[in-house]
């Protein structure tokens, strides 16, 4: 997928080579007339660098209006276009990864370096040199793989294509979790896509647990605007110290961010990155009305493109082995006016479920809760009861929660 934002820099980039490029060319040329540069340059110095100093660097001199010799101005001009470009592309670099949410730039493992199978034996199986794994499920067993190293904060990504067909019951994962360290109060971030009947699409699940609060899931659900078993398609978890983005194709779907009101329910403890394949049959298409059928089995999910990129901590000490201050400026983010607008569109025509208006579990909304009146008044016509404090004649909630008839009708 083309980062519209990348580009956009690119070019931004290229504008401001050029436009120093030229500006020292005419400089040079100015200082060719001893007449100019004991009259009329330092006024036309000044005017020249203001407009690459406001938006490269801030540059300013007491001494402007004085005579330089052509020497010390020779040695200013050459100096300060390649200090600008330097600064450039650094600023460059670094505000290309916040503003897009992408991977582009950033490494991309192969599987020897970052991670280690976690189950499945012959279930798993690497492709291109180690570049794409594959991962499948069958009557024997699901697979799975985890990164060798443990994270505190960072940017996690992968190209994953779903399979496709009848894929009732089946789940997908591709998750942050400490949940092998701490059993009774473990970390979680989620992306889960959920198995569907022939016809109908998967979904797509968004998930957070901090400090064991699983009893207070903070589940949303989604369809898509495309079919993720015809290609590849980028899923993305942004991770900070105040907020979590989820991406799918660079696009903010969730925004989740840090609040007193939460005291340790955000996760703060260090995780490692998994993925798995497995049998959710009993929760996963229509709260288990329609589950995995092995006749259709093996059923493999391709994973390309994976990057890990964040502060890698010891297992023992959770010290950092590698966080320095660039990476930790390249995890501040926000979202800008234009990704928000995206998240906002997608979310008022894709989201499906959302913890957050689910009157069926809290007569009043969690406190970390931002309601937006648009999504509430969607939800509520989507399914009446679940988002408009109606009565549900029967039925039990699970932890997973069960999708409304409604909403196996529409996806």
């Amino acid at each position: 997928m083309t980062c519209l934002y990348c580009l956009s820099f690119q070019f931004l980039l290229t504008f401001f080579l050029v436009l120093i490029a030229v500006e020292r060319l005419f400089i040079l040329l100015f200082l060719s007339s001893s007449f100019i540069l004991n009259n009329l340059f330092p006024l036309f110095f000044h005017n020249t660098l203001s407009f690459s100093s406001y938006i490269i660097f801030t540059f300013k001199h007491p001494k402007f209006t004085t005579t330089y010799s052509r020497e010390d101005l020779k040695k200013m001009v050459m100096k300060l276009p390649y200090l600008g470009s330097c600064l450039f592309l650094v600023f460059f670099s670094l505000v290309s990864i916040v503003a897009s949410g992408s991977g582009k730039g950033l490494p991309i493992l192969s599987f020897d370096e970052g991670y280690n199978q976690l189950f499945g034996d012959d279930n798993l199986v690497i492709h291109r040199d180690g570049k794409a794994v594959h991962l499948s499920l069958n009557e024997r067993t699901g697979s799975g793989f985890v990164s060798q190293d443990l994270y505190l904060h960072g940017y996690f990504s992968a190209s994953i294509k779903l399979p496709a067909d009848y894929t009732a019951g089946v789940v997908v994962a591709f998750y942050m979790s400490n949940g092998d360290m701490f059993e009774k109060n473990h970390d979680e971030i989620d992306f889960e896509f959920l198995g569907n009947i022939r016809g109908k699409n998967w979904r797509i699940q968004t998930n957070i647990y901090g400090n064991g609060s699983t009893s207070a899931g903070r589940e949303e659900r989604y369809n898509l605007w495309f079919d993720p078993a015809d290609d590849f398609h980028h899923y993305s978890i942004l991770w900070t110290a105040s907020n979590i983005i989820f991406y799918v194709d660079n696009i903010p779907i969730r925004e989740f961010k840090r609040t007193a009101e939460m005291g340790g329910d955000f996760p703060s403890k260090p995780m490692s990155l998994y993925a798995t394949i497995w049998d959710g049959s009993d929760w996963a298409t229509n709260g288990g009305k329609y589950r995995v059928n092995y006749k259709y089995a093996p059923y493999v999910a391709e994973f390309s493109d994976l990057v890990l990129h964040g502060c890698a901590v010891d297992p023992i000490e959770f010290s950092s082995k590698r966080c320095d201050g660039t990476q930790s400026f390249q995890l501040t983010t926000s979202i800008t006016p234009s990704q928000r607008s995206k998240m906002d569109s997608f979310r008022r025509k894709h989201m499906t479920y959302s913890y957050c208006y689910d009157q069926t579990r809290y007569k009043v909304a969690p406190l970390e809760c931002v309601i937006n009146p648009r999504e509430a008044e969607r939800l509520k016509k989507f399914d009446p009861v679940t988002f408009g404090g109606g009565r549900r004649h029967h039925g039990k909630r699970h932890h997973h929660m069960q999708a409304s008839r409604s909403e196996a009708d529409s996806i």
